[in-house]
């Protein structure tokens, strides 16, 4: 059986590892594979050796049964197996699997997981909100402005939306040293929260083929309300000139992908790529004056998400309105990118 955490035999440097992570949202299946090596600045990167995403929509109509429904389950366990293959063939020996929002809330959340690890020879970790707002600043912090005093970093997931307020970067522990990964995100973590809504939950709710002005203005309205109290938690953060947005999530890379005109999606164009907010808000203008035929055949929207791209524009909008910024950071990566460095920080690699 291949477990969230594979065993690490003792002899065995973390250098010589192939490390895989996982992670099982609301909507999509997603799997990185990589082997670690140092970036040209001497701070922990890695390689990647394999990939996989799929959209299984696991959370479809959890918000109105509260269970993982039959048909989600089977889309996801193909997935699965996919991933279970793929992290084979690579000989993988160190991994994390993790599951989120959709096997958290579930009330047959458990007895999936127990399905997976039968039939599929995996078993995978369900994480909570804290642990997954962590994970998602551990794989994109990096990208934040180093000059600025504050950052508010954003994962707009299926099912859950994490928030997290970033501190300015400091030095290591010791001259010339640097700091565990972990010990480092937890100094720069000021504040975060996880809200219950996603892009998933928020399209069933408001629904998600054709929005108009008022049903997309509805969707602003119940985001910033459950964004209140973090809005006042954070009240007395400094927000110096170089305070910016930093968002992890198909919404933002979507929007980016929009922005440049990009008849298919390029990850080595969008992650990293910096937009002002009146370009971020023509690029969501142009989505929302497509039909639904027209994001579905946009390339970078496509079909499985044509009907959920709008409700994450909403919850967007929401964080922009809450916390206005001149800039925002596109971050095509995410808990992957996060569960990848933990893991190679823990060994040594």
């Amino acid at each position: 059986m291949l477990t969230g955490r594979f065993a690490r035999p003792p002899h065995r440097p973390g250098r010589e590892h192939v490390y895989a992570a996982l992670d099982l949202g609301t909507n999509n299946c997603r799997l990185l594979i990589a082997r670690p090596g140092p970036d040209r600045t001497g701070r922990p990167e890695f390689r990647v050796i394999d990939s996989f995403s799929r959209i299984v929509r696991l959370g479809e109509g959890l918000s109105r049964t509260g269970r993982l429904s039959e048909e989600a389950i089977e889309r996801t366990l193909g997935a699965l197996e996919v991933c279970r293959d793929k992290m084979r063939a690579r000989g993988v020996t160190r991994a994390r699997l993790i599951a989120t929002e959709a096997c958290r809330s579930a009330q047959n959340g458990a007895e999936f997981l127990a399905r997976v690890r039968e039939e599929i020879g995996l078993e995978l970790e369900i994480v909570d909100r804290e642990t997954e707002a962590h994970l998602a600043a551990a794989g994109s912090a990096s990208l934040a402005d180093a000059a600025a005093e504050g950052v508010l970093l954003f994962d707009i997931g299926g099912g859950s939306s994490e928030i997290v307020w970033l501190g300015r970067a400091g030095g290591g522990s010791r001259a010339g040293a640097q700091q565990p990964i972990d010990l480092a995100l937890r100094e720069r973590v000021r504040f975060w929260v996880s809200l219950k809504l996603g892009v998933v939950t928020l399209a069933e709710r408001f629904g998600g083929l054709e929005v108009s002005d008022a049903v997309f203005e509805a969707m602003i309205e119940h985001v910033a309300y459950e964004l209140q109290s973090f809005v006042v938690m954070v009240g007395a953060e400094r927000r110096c000139q170089r305070f910016h947005l930093l968002g992890t999530s198909g919404t933002v890379t979507t929007i980016a992908g929009v922005f440049l005109g990009l008849t298919r999606y390029d990850r080595r164009r969008v992650d990293g790529l910096w937009m002002s907010s009146d370009e971020v808000n023509q690029a969501v203008a142009v989505l929302r004056r497509m039909t639904y035929g027209e994001r579905a055949a946009n390339g970078c929207i496509g079909l499985g998400r044509a009907d959920l791209v709008l409700a994450g524009c909403a919850i967007l909008e929401a964080i922009r309105r809450a916390f206005p910024a001149d800039r925002v950071r596109i971050a095509d990566r995410g808990l992957r990118e996060g569960i990848l460095l933990q893991l190679m920080s823990a060994d040594g690699a």
